[in-house]
């Protein structure tokens, strides 16, 4: 069964992005960059909504008071990584726009990655390490002035249930660049959303929004170990099995 719900879902989410996309492209050219982002959005709460009715999964909100309160208040928010599902469900959940980092390559998915291309993201190119950093800071410094928040996975990449990646240290660089808070978020999505799985099982993924931590007079390490802590004794508090 959870593979017939599966390749379900992946069936809607393909006939649903192609002409979301083709419209998120089409009419860009007449619209704000914030108008735009919220169009895709649109489409990720069907994705997410499908992800409920079709697999089975919940989600279960924790910290929502934790957020900033101001319409320009920015912040930088670092986010525990498992699977797609959180890329998808966090800015259904935000109140504020948010701008994912990530490696240009996406840009060349198929709808998806022509429709990213059209909001105000930061795509960077991973061989360029130094030339990258300074495109993270000059953009991230300005979506924030705009009231976008940064999202980013301090890992890197997806890690799966019950492990613990390498934090690295871009996010707090940026956040004391930027002299903004970090807010640390803990995801238990590979409950239900293994890693690079193709199958998906029912059940619930908590999200729990941590408070904000200053960046002024802080070291990038230190201010990540904080990050790492918080995030990886929540992860143990949620989901006390994968972690045995």
């Amino acid at each position: 069964m959870n593979l017939i719900r599966s390749v379900l879902h992946v069936l809607w989410m393909i006939v649903t992005v192609i002409p979301w996309a083709l419209f998120v492209v089409l009419f860009s050219y007449f619209a704000s960059s914030t108008r735009i982002y919220w169009w895709c959005v649109g489409w990720l709460r069907v994705a997410v909504g499908s992800g409920t009715r079709i697999l089975g999964i919940q989600n279960r909100v924790t910290g929502m008071d934790n957020l900033p309160l101001g319409d320009k208040d920015p912040a930088v928010l670092l986010v525990k990584h498992q699977s797609t599902w959180e890329t998808f469900v966090m800015p259904t959940l935000m109140p504020h726009p948010l701008a994912y980092v990530f490696k240009k390559e996406l840009l060349h998915v198929p709808f998806f990655g022509w429709a990213m291309a059209r909001m105000d993201m930061i795509h960077i190119d991973r061989g360029q390490r130094s030339q990258a950093f300074a495109k993270v800071v000059t953009q991230g410094k300005r979506l924030m002035g705009e009231g976008v928040w940064v999202i980013m996975f301090p890992e890197g990449t997806r890690i799966p249930r019950g492990e613990v990646g390498t934090y690295k240290t871009g996010g707090t660089r940026l956040a004391i660049e930027a002299g903004v808070p970090v807010i640390p978020i803990a995801v238990t999505s590979a409950r239900c959303w293994p890693t690079r799985a193709f199958i998906k099982r029912p059940g619930v993924v908590d999200i729990s929004i941590g408070k904000p931590i200053s960046s002024e007079g802080r070291e990038p390490e230190e201010l990540m170990k904080e990050v790492q802590t918080w995030i990886e004794s929540e992860m143990r508090r949620l989901d006390p099995q994968a972690y045995l």
